[in-house]
């Protein structure tokens, strides 16, 4: 791509309108105002550094996370300009973080490839905030203005770099590139958020993708509430990015295949390998955006992967034993990154998850197509891995086939009924109902008891259900287990999904507290995950939390869910206090779980959800894989946030 212009200042900010409303709809501009929304923020301001980056200005971002609930995000760019605009005579800063739809991306003189322009910016990011600072470094001087609730509570200031550590307003902002950039100091608004709590790790996943995205830029997180810190940098790639979300499994061939192809109004850059997993594993970006829905660019890449296979296959006469290759068949085991840089980006929604380009599938397709099948014909060895991989997949998919067509002509002989050991509610609104998926007959049995019956519908699983994760769809169709859950929830698995088929709005998995609890609640998620994400995606699927201690002082009963909470709870009621500790739910009369654990008026229900699907698909990929180092790394290295651990 063309390099930025290097004259940047004033007169190339526009103002489109004024901000307004931010605070009033904050959903309409982030998404959301839980925690989700308020990552969003950083995300955004992370972005900008990360435009300045690759418009070749800047190689370094710093995220600090302070003890006081602010963060600030620290680049080594250019600094946003800060002389007084031409036709609005005032700081080019001030416009910057005050007038919604203000920037220099909108001529694409300064930054050709951007996220995309739906509003959603630093000046938003400020408008949502208590508090904010934004500060400039620029030869030798550091300008900086303050912002409450989105309006300048001073004007611009100017200080020599040298006095930085005796100025009140800017001494405690951590600054590690001090000739030249910008960084955006802030705390979000309690007023607006219902958390704003930062969470490091989620910063750091998103770090992460960004180092993968972006090779040519190091990323730094700090933070100073627990001394955790990382340097992400990735030489690779999306080389290293495929062979991190592979982690789990074993490869069948050695190296990934990758490519860039660079035209004048777009950059496609893919990365892809194959393993022994049975299922696909494919992120997608565009202008480093997370498309967690896909679009366009994904429906292209599959389409020119599955014509370059095909193809090969015919030419080689391989197409033996199996009817046809479909486009499925070939993203069985496949692990894939696709970044896609295009001029003006048009997403669906505020959040940016999904493209809708129509061009980009035509683009993409066709530069997948050319280069694999060139690789192909290249490094034939490596295409005949894949493409035996590929027919055995085809061969599991006919045979998986045949045994839904049976379990399906079963059912119908059978009547369609609903699986034995299900207690059905008597509600059928889906709205209103849930179902409880419970750890053992002696537990089930509780829960049925306990159980409101217009409305809650109990599910006992005897044993453990097969890890998903390494069998083939043939042997999880013929598990009696998994049959049992599919037919309850009613709404189908993987291609079949049918959310208007689901009879139950919340899938809740009750398991005991402890391993063999967390085994089974595991092992239930990687199904759930793998066949039927849908669900999980739709806000259906829940953890129950039953409580760890029954803590007792004469009339005065409560229920505590850790070990530090029973000390705090003991402390407050004082003297000698009656503790009972429930090692499982059976443990329960009917009263206390119906109480703690299924009343929807006094319950702690947690929702599953997906903030990071490369997250996700690799920690399923490393626990419950095939590769025992990583998961042993993995314990390793997390052994230590784990507070509550039954032996």
């Amino acid at each position: 791509m063309v390099r930025e212009m290097e004259n940047y200042d004033s007169s190339q900010i526009q103002i489109l309108e004024g901000l307004k409303a931010v605070r009033k709809v904050p959903g309409m501009y982030i998404g959301s105002t839980d925690q989700r929304g308020l990552h969003h923020l950083v995300y955004e301001v992370v972005d900008n550094s990360v435009d300045e980056g690759n418009a070749g200005f800047a190689n370094s971002i710093y995220v600090t996370i302070y003890k006081d609930g602010t963060i600030s995000i620290e680049d080594n760019g250019r600094g946003i300009p800060v002389d007084t605009h031409p036709r609005y005579g005032r700081p080019g800063l001030e416009i910057v973080l005050t007038e919604l739809h203000s920037g220099a991306k909108f001529d694409k003189k300064v930054y050709r490839i951007t996220g995309g322009l739906h509003g959603v910016g630093v000046h938003v990011v400020n408008a949502l905030s208590s508090e904010l600072t934004a500060i400039v470094k620029k030869e030798g001087k550091l300008y900086y203005e303050k912002f409450r609730q989105g309006i300048p509570s001073g004007s611009l200031v100017s200080i020599p770099a040298s006095e930085k550590d005796s100025n009140e307003d800017i001494r405690d902002v951590n600054i590690s590139y001090p000739e030249s950039g910008t960084i955006i100091w802030f705390k979000p608004d309690k007023e607006i958020f219902e958390t704003v709590e930062f969470s490091y790790s989620i910063i750091l996943e998103r770090l992460r993708e960004l180092a993968f995205l972006n090779p040519n830029l190091t990323f730094v997180i700090e933070d100073r509430r627990t001394n955790d810190s990382i340097t992400l940098h990735f030489g690779g790639g999306l080389t290293e990015f495929v062979q991190y979300l592979g982690e789990g499994y074993t490869f069948v061939h050695k190296d990934p295949i990758a490519h860039l192809e660079q035209a004048e109004d777009y950059v496609v850059e893919f990365a892809l390998q194959y393993n022994t997993s049975v299922s696909e594993t494919m992120e997608s970006f565009v202008n480093n955006i997370n498309t967690i829905e896909g679009g366009t660019h994904v429906t292209g890449f599959r389409a020119g992967l599955s014509r370059a296979i095909q193809e090969y296959a015919k030419k080689k006469d391989m197409i033996k034993g199996v009817e046809s290759i479909t486009g499925d068949d070939t993203r069985e085991g496949l692990v894939a990154v696709l970044h896609l840089k295009i001029l003006e980006p048009q997403f669906e929604g505020q959040t940016k998850s999904k493209l809708g380009n129509s061009e980009a599938r035509g683009i993409v397709q066709s530069v997948v197509d050319n280069f694999v099948s060139y690789y192909f014909e290249k490094f034939p060895g490596t295409a005949d891995i894949i493409v035996k991989r590929v027919l055995a997949a085809a061969a599991a998919r006919e045979a998986s086939r045949k045994a839904r067509d049976l379990v399906r002509r079963k059912t119908a002989l059978e009547g369609g009924g609903l699986p034995g050991k299900l207690a059905d509610c008597s509600s059928s609104d889906p709205s209103k109902t849930e179902l409880y998926l419970v750890e053992g007959d002696s537990a089930g049995g509780s829960a049925k008891q306990a159980r409101n019956r217009d409305f809650q519908a109990i599910l006992p699983l005897r044993g453990k259900i097969l890890n998903v994760e390494k069998s083939s769809d043939l042997k999880i169709l013929e598990n009696q287990i998994i049959k049992d859950l599919i037919t309850a929830i009613g709404s189908g698995i993987k291609e079949d999904l049918d959310l208007k088929k689901l009879r139950y709005g919340k899938i809740i998995i009750m398991t005991d507290a402890d391993v063999d609890g967390a085994h089974i609640r595991t092992l239930l998620l990687t199904f759930l995950y793998r066949y039927a994400r849908e669900l999980i995606l739709n806000g259906n699927v829940f953890f129950a939390q039953p409580p760890l201690f029954r803590v007792q002082k004469g009339d005065r009963v409560a229920y505590v869910y850790s070990e530090s909470e029973k000390d705090e709870v003991t402390g407050r009621f004082g003297g000698n206090c009656i503790i009972q500790r429930f090692k499982g739910l059976g443990e329960m009369n009917p009263t206390q779980l119906w109480e703690t654990t299924m009343n929807p008026e006094t319950r702690k229900l947690v929702e599953v959800t997906v903030e990071d699907g490369a997250l996700a698909d690799r920690l399923f990929s490393i626990l419950m894989g095939d590769k025992v180092e990583p998961r042993r790394k993995f314990i390793e290295e997390n052994a230590k946030y784990v507070t509550n651990i039954d032996l």
